[in-house]
Parts: C-alpha cells; sequence; structure tokens
C-alpha cells in the first residue's frame, strides 16, 4: 500500500463528530433516534440556548445559538435535554482511542474532533480505506457517526471534513483547491469569522480566490501576520505538524500565595482569594484560554493542605464569574483554622476561538451591557498594542499583591485534585 502515499508529503485526516451531544444522547437513549431533539443549557424556563441539535431538528430550521423558545416555536415537538457532560467526555475518550489504533500521531482539537497524521500508517491500508473504517468502527463500537477529511495538510484535512454530513467522506488534495475552494465566500473559509470575514470584504476580498490572490502588504496592513497565514491556507498551504502533545502544553493557570502570618479574618483571606482571581484572569488572557473549571489550595497553620476544584457551566477568563466560584469554593470547604497559604487555579482550557458559550437569554444582556467597554478596550490595544491593558492589570495586581509570596502553580496541577 506504500506506492498509495506521497513520497515527500504527508497524509493527514480531520475527523469530526456529527452532532456530537445530541449523537450521544441518542446512542445512550435509543428511543430517542430519529427523532428532533436539542441539547440546551436551561429547558425548565425556556431561556436556554440551543448548544447542539439533531438532524432531524434541523430540518424545522433548529439552529446551534438559537434561542430555545424560537426552536420550540419552529419544531413544536422538540426534545430538549440538559448537557451531560461527563457523557459526552466518555464518548470523546472512545472516538480518540479509536482513532490511536490507526496512528501515534493523533491530535485533539476539541472534545468533538481531531486530527491525525497516517502517513507512516500504510500498513494498514489506502488513505481512503483507513478513513472509512475508522469511520465504521466508530459507528459500530459507540454507535456514534462522524466525518472526515482526508487531504495533505491541517487546513484542507479540515475544509473537507465540513464537505459532507452527516457520514461524510471527502478527498480534498492540493490540486483540487482552485477548483472546490477557490468559488467559496471568504466566510466559508477555516480561521475566516464573521468580523474578519467584514474586514476582508472592504477590501474587495469576497472569495476564497481573491484572498489566495491578494496582495500581502495590504492583507499585513489590515490583520497582521494572521492575514499572511490566511492567503497561504487559500493557496493550500499549511505546513503544521499533528503534534499529540499540543493540547496538554496548558492545562491549567493558577498562583498561590504565602501569607505574611497565619490568618483566621474571613474578609482578609476573601481579599486575597480576589487578588489571585485576578492575576489568573491576567494570565489566562495573555495565553488567550478560558477556564472550564476553577479550583482552590488551603493550606492551613499544621501544613494540611486540601484541594477542591468545580466545573463551571461554561468557560469563561470573567473575573466576576471566577471569583464567584471561587469565593464560594472556599467558604465551603474552609474550617475556620489559621490559614498559611492560599491558592486559585483556573482549569480544563481551552482557546477562545474554539470556545462555543452556552448563553442563555440573560447571558446574551450581560454580554450586550458589555459590548461599549468591548469596544473600548479594542480601541486601546489597536493604538498601543495588544499587551495595553494586561500590563495595566499586571502592576494593579503586583501593587495589591506586595505584601505577599507568590508563586505559579505547575501546568498539571489540578490533574490530582479531586472532583465536587
Amino acid at each position: 500500500m506504500k506506492e498509495m502515499y506521497p513520497k515527500n508529503g504527508r497524509v493527514i485526516l480531520h475527523v469530526d463528530m456529527n452532532s456530537f451531544y445530541a449523537s450521544v444522547e441518542m446512542a445512550y437513549n435509543s428511543a430517542l433516534k430519529g427523532k428532533p431533539l436539542a441539547i440546551a443549557g436551561n429547558p425548565k424556563e425556556r431561556k436556554g440556548i440551543i448548544v447542539t441539535c439533531s438532524y432531524e431538528a434541523r430540518k424545522f430550521g433548529v439552529k446551534t445559538t438559537m434561542p430555545l423558545w424560537e426552536a420550540k416555536k419552529l419544531c413544536p415537538q422538540l426534545i430538549v435535554m440538559t448537557p451531560n457532560f461527563e457523557r459526552y467526555r466518555a464518548a470523546s475518550g472512545g472516538m480518540f482511542n479509536i482513532l490511536k489504533q490507526y496512528s501515534d500521531l493523533v491530535e485533539p482539537v476539541s472534545i468533538d474532533e481531531g486530527y491525525l497524521d497516517i502517513t507512516e500508517s500504510f500498513e494498514l491500508g489506502a488513505p481512503l480505506e483507513i478513513a472509512e473504517n475508522i469511520q465504521k468502527q466508530v459507528l459500530n463500537e459507540l454507535d456514534l457517526p462522524c466525518s472526515i477529511g482526508v487531504a495533505p495538510n491541517r487546513f484542507l484535512a479540515k475544509m473537507a471534513s465540513d464537505m459532507k454530513k452527516p457520514l461524510g467522506i471527502t478527498v480534498l488534495r492540493k490540486r483540487d483547491v482552485q477548483k472546490v475552494l477557490w468559488p467559496l465566500p471568504v466566510v466559508k473559509m477555516h480561521g475566516v469569522g464573521k468580523k474578519t470575514a467584514e474586514k476582508l470584504n472592504s477590501m474587495g476580498i469576497v472569495t476564497i480566490k481573491d484572498l489566495a490572490q491578494a496582495d500581502k502588504i495590504q492583507l499585513d496592513a489590515l490583520l497582521g501576520i494572521n492575514g499572511i497565514r490566511l492567503k497561504d491556507r487559500a493557496n493550500g498551504i499549511d505546513e503544521r505538524p499533528i503534534d499529540p502533545n499540543a493540547a496538554n502544553e496548558i492545562k491549567s493557570v493558577g498562583n498561590s500565595t504565602t501569607l505574611p502570618s497565619d490568618e483566621t479574618n474571613q474578609q482578609e483571606l476573601l481579599q486575597v482569594l480576589k487578588r489571585l482571581t485576578e492575576k489568573v484572569v491576567v494570565r489566562l488572557n495573555r495565553k488567550k484560554m478560558l477556564a472550564s473549571s476553577i479550583g482552590i489550595t488551603i493550606r492551613y497553620k499544621n501544613r494540611k493542605t486540601i484541594n477542591r476544584s468545580k466545573k463551571l457551566l461554561n468557560p469563561t477568563v470573567r473575573f466576576d464569574e471566577l471569583y464567584k466560584e471561587s469565593k464560594e469554593l472556599f467558604l465551603k470547604h474552609w474550617n475556620g483554622e489559621p490559614v498559611r497559604l492560599l491558592g486559585v487555579t483556573g482549569s480544563d482550557l481551552v482557546e477562545k476561538k474554539q470556545a462555543v458559550r452556552q448563553l442563555d437569554l440573560f447571558s446574551y444582556e450581560k454580554e450586550a451591557k458589555q459590548e461599549p467597554l468591548i469596544k473600548a478596550v479594542e480601541g486601546l490595544r489597536s493604538k498601543f498594542g495588544e499587551g495595553i491593558i494586561e500590563k495595566a492589570l499586571d502592576k494593579a495586581v503586583e501593587k495589591n499583591t506586595k505584601n505577599t509570596s507568590e508563586t505559579s502553580f505547575s501546568k498539571d496541577f489540578l490533574d490530582f485534585f479531586p472532583k465536587d
């Protein structure tokens, strides 16, 4: 089979689970199969936002991020369930275990999608045969559908996997780029969001072909280095390797503080906790990550140490949300004895650009109220540089913590945290 593989290039697969949360629920309860099903945040109060939905629901016009009341109006018979993340994580683990049977180079990028490099897997069959076997194995063993893109690099594999859903397999070669990708609107290109598309449209770049042939100097002025990368992608160029360790590079971000003296005053301890949370938020922003879990460490005068953590409803980098949860953890688990050290850690990190918030209507209202502030911050960053806000907050935090000894937790600090 080696002759079916390129002599100098790579063969990359992108495996993307179809309507993952809904499909897992259908696999768990076969009575749900063939029915319009939606996973939403708060179905009892009709305020939930659709996180995902089955293809049967999509036929009625139900879409991800749609308010639940609107979805029910379009599809009165819609079955609505709250997310069961433990169930989804277990299914995800099963899927990635299958992928690792075909290659050692498997890189998860989210709970329901990942890349694998099968260049050296020729003994297992031709590339298309391997893709078909993976799809069949995931369906037979987990009862879950997936789509797979087969291509010479990551970008083209991702674009290919999006072309046929559900249960599709698409081969996209570099020689196909001009015929298949170039006619598409630039907003359909992986890596180009709505705002970036609007910027590109403003300079006459409407299709992927326009982007592929755009002037590098103009792109650099408009989007910086990302503009150059997007031009390369539009031409089918992407040399990023598949890195099995990429998802584990940053597991958590945290800070701990050894107090000047053993402390029993609750208000003082909460102030320290607040300052630590501020520092965690700064570091998360620097890394452009959101925390899906929050954890605390309490070390007492007798050196007894307890670690507690909590899964958050949505990945976040908001100070008020993280402090609220860390405060609740502290008040629940502090026994009133003198405290020598406190720590706060955000873990289960996800990249901002990949996070999907499960917002209810109230969350939307809060986000809308913040829009003027967000625009002001973006204006400052545009004028003075990306780090201007972080630097100012850094200084404020350093000033507030000048009387404490602060250390950073290791990135795998929460690996041994007992879960509440």
